[in-house]
């Protein structure tokens, strides 16, 4: 086309022909890329983003969030350009290959980013679906994504030096010491995070507890280089993605999956009021229907353990009676048994830790059958009000360290010992 307008100018003056034909080539690639860009994003795209948003949900509704046809389109005004040049000016002329070293480089740099479109639509949906919302997805995604922009950039380098990509891959091989500085968490992170979704390790959603980095919260974003915890105050800690390698982690999804939160708290007690019960307390304990099934079963079986002892050698260093703390265990015991939120496919246990300066500490041990935290505390905490409030029953005290107004009685009493 350029020869022929070269010499349709030539008609007219010889001097100024070939620079006026050059000149006018271009103009006309110029408008016919001006024109192609307003019907594509000026009547053709807008019209797509509207059918898609007009889609409640669904694939098609994410094709228009993340600029998919408007990098496109601009890759179709790089091919077009590129076509022009081809045919319309001279072959291997400097204009000529201009040109076409721009469009192309022009179509790969907006293909990469096609590509990244694809990716982000495709992370969507899968976090979207039930079955793929919990994976790591986002530190793949952005793996690739790493890998492409390093590929393509090696291609326009190619294209803008002349020489083959084959060239430039080949040199890298001295300049691995250097890519590995500079991308060094990059690689860690993929490595990490394949590591991650390989073993099941951590997933979006997931409770983690990490101390050392102040973390214990619900883990929203999983990245390249990068773990994202929600803490339960509202802030948001960020940890290192290979930290969830080298470093040990409390992952609670265990906890949540199974379905039932551990119980796990002491009362301590008051040595010096536990002692054996006498008959008036078995009699008034008796009463109590968790309790008594116990009582008479160990009744009967003391009163045969007794009898089998000889009458000169009867004394209570011998002989077994029942204890307060004893039935206080065996009470609370069947009261957890009992309790309508209390995970019976679980251990339900009552024992006695070491006594120390203390008091002695009864612990209970337990499962709730649910694991939303603000149930737990509630259930939790109706059963130690219940357990603190039935001690009087037992005669038992709660172990408690003097405070100020005891110490104030105690100084008091000594000032005026004839004052009650």
């Amino acid at each position: 086309m350029q020869q022929q307008l070269l010499d349709w100018v030539r008609q007219f003056n010889q001097d100024y022909a070939e620079i006026a034909s050059l000149l006018i080539v271009l103009g006309l690639i110029l408008v016919v890329a001006l024109i192609l860009h307003f019907v594509l994003h000026k009547i053709i795209l807008p019209r797509v983003t509207k059918s898609g948003q007009q889609k409640s949900t669904g694939w098609q509704r994410q094709l228009t969030q993340f600029n998919l046809f408007n990098r496109i389109a601009f890759i179709i005004q790089g091919v077009v350009v590129n076509i022009q040049s081809t045919l319309w000016l001279h072959a291997d002329s400097t204009a000529q290959q201009v040109l076409n070293v721009a469009s192309q480089a022009w179509c790969l740099l907006f293909g990469l980013l096609t590509f990244y479109s694809i990716l982000d639509i495709l992370l969507s949906v899968l976090q979207r679906a039930a079955k793929t919302a919990h994976l790591p997805l986002r530190g793949i995604f952005q793996s690739i994504k790493l890998i492409a922009t390093v590929l393509i950039a090696i291609m326009i380098i190619a294209l803008l030096i002349g020489k083959s990509p084959l060239i430039l891959l080949s040199g890298l091989g001295a300049m691995t010491a250097v890519m590995m500085l500079v991308f060094k968490d990059p690689i860690m992170g993929l490595v990490a995070g394949i590591q991650l979704s390989a073993n099941n390790m951590v997933n979006i959603g997931d409770w983690l507890e990490m101390p050392k980095y102040g973390a214990d919260g619900a883990v929203v974003d999983i990245g390249l280089t990068t773990v994202k915890v929600r803490n339960w105050d509202n802030t948001v800690t960020t940890i290192p993605t290979y930290a969830l390698i080298s470093d040990s982690f409390k992952n609670w999804k265990g906890m949540t999956d199974s379905g039932g939160r551990r119980i796990k708290r002491s009362v301590r007690l008051d040595t010096s009021s536990i002692h054996f019960l006498e008959h008036n307390e078995i009699t008034s304990l008796e009463k109590a229907n968790l309790l008594e099934p116990y009582i008479d079963n160990k009744i009967s079986e003391i009163n045969v353990f007794n009898a089998a002892i000889p009458e000169d050698k009867a004394t209570p260093l011998n002989q077994r009676r029942l204890t307060n703390i004893g039935t206080f265990r065996a009470y609370v015991e069947a009261y957890m048994k009992s309790h309508p939120n209390i995970h019976k496919g679980m251990t339900i246990m009552v024992r006695q830790l070491e006594s120390d300066s203390n008091g002695l500490p009864i612990e209970i041990y337990a499962f709730t059958n649910t694991t939303a935290w603000v149930d737990y505390e509630r259930i939790q905490s109706d059963i130690f009000d219940h357990i603190f409030s039935i001690l009087p029953q037992f005669n038992l005290r709660v172990h408690q360290s003097p405070t100020g107004t005891d110490m104030r009685a105690i100084g008091h009493t000594i000032e005026n010992p004839n004052t009650h």
